[in-house]
């Protein structure tokens, strides 16, 4: 038997971290066993469609390196796959559970199920549809059909007894069919089929094999197996996946900037970095290994490795994997990306983003990180004379002042503004006077760079810099001290 995956995602918006690791987990799964990875945009309510969130949906999975075998845009033996293009196919399967007794029509209008679901409230009970339409005689129903009465088709669920099956991940599952069914609508007003109705019948006619998904469906999954064995269809295997958690308590949110994928790469993670650490928030490889390319972790993929508590999303976590993918870039590749992020304070400037590249390379966790760490090029920041206090250096504001009016026809006198002349320019003068390097290049650079931490030493900031500005910058130390 081929194996056969789905990704089924709606158009609502960007793409949710845990949407993203149930594609990953179903495109890993598919791949290790050889068989199809299917994508299928399930967009039936079309209140909560977002245009142009479909191509959200395929710019990301290219991205992050999952090439699904059918789709909506690559066709397929099964299409169309795009739900609202299949509308047609549903009605026909509902009619036929009609004819079986396992679903009828319903006419309430929203009018009357809204008194029947206040007045059952103030019972103090649970509303479930109360099966009122059920025992409509052929005859009613085929005249209100003839009269153009507005309808929806219901399953007619079971109300006793219990419903029980195996998941790969949470073992035997026993529900009460009194806690968990309900006649749902499989058919809306409008003929669009209901995301639960079209699920089956989707997933069936596509021959899915393995269905993986949130496990906020492991209750709904009595409602598909009573339309799968309505039918006399084989009933798939469920793989539901635990949840994509901030914290032990609380899910990642909107608010908190941590739900989206996009969220996430605006903030400069490397997708690689990002797909690596998400696939083991919830599976783990039964070893200490944590760094997988996409190819290698269809090698190592087990889903019976698959976790069955949630899992956390440590930001902290990540970060070190993107920070290890960070340092792993070829120079180009990293100036290549860093040259946006160093834009937004430097662009303008005629900074060597070759250099400063070499020297942050090495120095952050993420990308983001680098508008705020290399700023003081653009402008020398307002700083206190206490910057110039280092114990370690032995320097104080004095020392400083006396260094800087020493160094600056030095400075000045160099032709050749580069930076290895500069280093050995000063260099030499240092071990004449005595004095300890660091004595003598921590208040050089604070003084051209206004901050204690900076990527590279005063060498590296003053040929950044240029000769016009770090003298300028010099002598703004001194006016100040």
């Amino acid at each position: 038997m081929e194996v056969r995956t789905r990704f089924a995602p709606s158009p609502t918006g960007f793409m949710h971290l845990g949407g993203l690791r149930t594609a990953l987990y179903n495109y890993l799964f598919a791949k290790k066993n050889g068989g199809k990875f299917i994508l299928r945009i399930e967009d039936t309510d079309q209140e909560r469609y977002v245009e142009g969130a479909t191509e959200v949906i395929y710019d990301t999975l290219k991205g992050c390196g999952m090439d699904w075998d059918e789709g909506p845009d690559v066709g397929g033996p099964v299409g169309p796959y795009i739900q609202s293009e299949r509308k047609d196919m549903y009605l026909p399967y509902a009619k036929q559970l009609i004819a079986s007794g396992h679903a009828y029509y319903c006419f309430c209008s929203e009018c009357e199920l809204n008194e029947r679901r206040e007045a059952f409230k103030a019972q103090g009970g649970v509303w479930k549809y109360d099966k009122q339409c059920l025992h409509l005689s052929r005859e009613e129903v085929e005249a209100k059909l003839a009269a153009g009465t507005p309808y929806v088709i219901r399953m007619n669920a079971p109300t006793e007894g219990d419903t029980s099956y195996d998941d790969v991940v949470f073992g035997h599952m026993t529900f009460h069919n009194a806690d968990t069914m309900d006649d749902m609508v499989l058919i809306k007003q409008d003929g669009m089929p209901t995301y639960n109705f079209a699920n089956v019948i989707d997933d069936h006619l596509m021959g899915i094999t393995h269905v993986m998904r949130g496990m906020e469906y492991l209750s709904s999954t009595p409602k598909y197996n009573y339309l799968y064995n309505a039918f006399g269809w084989e009933i798939p295997t469920y793989v539901h996946l635990t949840t994509v958690m901030r914290d032990a308590q609380h899910k990642l949110s909107k608010r908190d900037g941590d739900a989206f994928y996009s969220d996430f790469v605006d903030k400069g993670y490397l997708t690689e970095a990002l797909i690596n650490y998400l696939v083991l928030v919830g599976w783990n490889p039964g070893n200490d290994r944590e760094f997988f390319t996409i190819d290698e972790l269809v090698d190592a993929f087990d889903i019976h490795r698959l976790n069955n508590a949630p899992g956390i999303f440590d930001v902290a976590k990540l970060n070190y994997f993107n920070e290890t993918y960070i340092k792993q870039l070829a120079p180009e590749k990293f100036m290549e990306i860093a040259k946006p992020w160093f834009d937004q304070v430097l662009d303008g400037s005629k900074i060597n983003y070759k250099r400063l590249s070499e020297l942050v390379q090495t120095r952050i966790q993420v990308f983001n990180e680098l508008p705020a760490m290399v700023g003081y090029l653009a402008a020398l920041p307002e700083y206190s004379n206490d910057l110039y206090t280092n114990k370690k250096s032995k320097c104080t504001p004095e020392v400083a002042k006396t260094v800087l009016e020493t160094y600056k026809p030095v400075l000045a006198a160099i032709d050749n503004w580069d930076e290895t002349v500069i280093h050995d320019t000063v260099m030499p003068v240092i071990a004449e006077s005595g004095m300890k390097n660091g004595t003598v290049l921590w208040p050089l650079r604070i003084a051209i760079t206004g901050t204690a931490n900076t990527p590279g030493g005063f060498f590296e900031n003053a040929a950044l810099l240029g000769k016009e500005e770090t003298l300028r910058r010099i002598d703004d130390g001194l006016a100040r001290l």
